[in-house]
């Protein structure tokens, strides 16, 4: 059983819907047929740990979001992948001393980007974001020194 949403609009399909007949001729490009009809697939983008795609089929561009058993299990428990990453704030792993600040209240940040740099013990330790977010506040300033512990940033 999957859970697949496409433009808005939601499908179930199951294993026995999926006979496609589907061959990769190229990198990420696929010829697909499918009750006696011919498609030409290319997967543009994708991000496996949200498990949405973007595809462009036949010229047109739509991106999918997968959902298998075990995903819908989980989120029928409460235990999806968008509430496991859910970050409130983001708090000092070390006393330091804030030497920049890469971001300020109500910027929306992605997982990865960098949020502040934080000196200890003479290195620079750069703090990024744990997951996507919009910025609610920030608790501190440039050359405010931070005890281990201390919320920096809330989202």
């Amino acid at each position: 059983m999957y859970q697949v949403t496409v433009g808005g609009k939601t499908l179930e399909l199951s294993e026995e819907s999926l006979n496609w007949d589907c061959v990769e001729y190229a990198p990420n490009c696929f010829h697909i047929i499918h009750t006696n009809k011919s498609y030409r697939a290319e997967v543009v983008k994708a991000d496996a740990a949200t498990k949405t795609f973007t595809i462009k089929v036949n010229g047109n561009v739509q991106t999918v979001t997968i959902k298998d058993k075990f995903d819908l299990l989980l989120e029928k428990m409460g235990m999806n992948a968008s509430t496991a990453t859910k970050v409130n704030n983001i708090k000092a792993p070390m006393p330091g001393l804030i030497i920049d600040l890469k971001i300020k209240a109500g910027d929306t940040v992605n997982t990865g980007d960098a949020l502040l740099i934080l000196e200890a013990m003479k290195m620079e330790n750069v703090l990024k974001s744990p997951s996507s977010a919009t910025v609610r506040s920030v608790k501190v300033k440039k050359g405010d020194s931070v005890e281990k512990g201390q919320i920096l940033i809330e989202f």
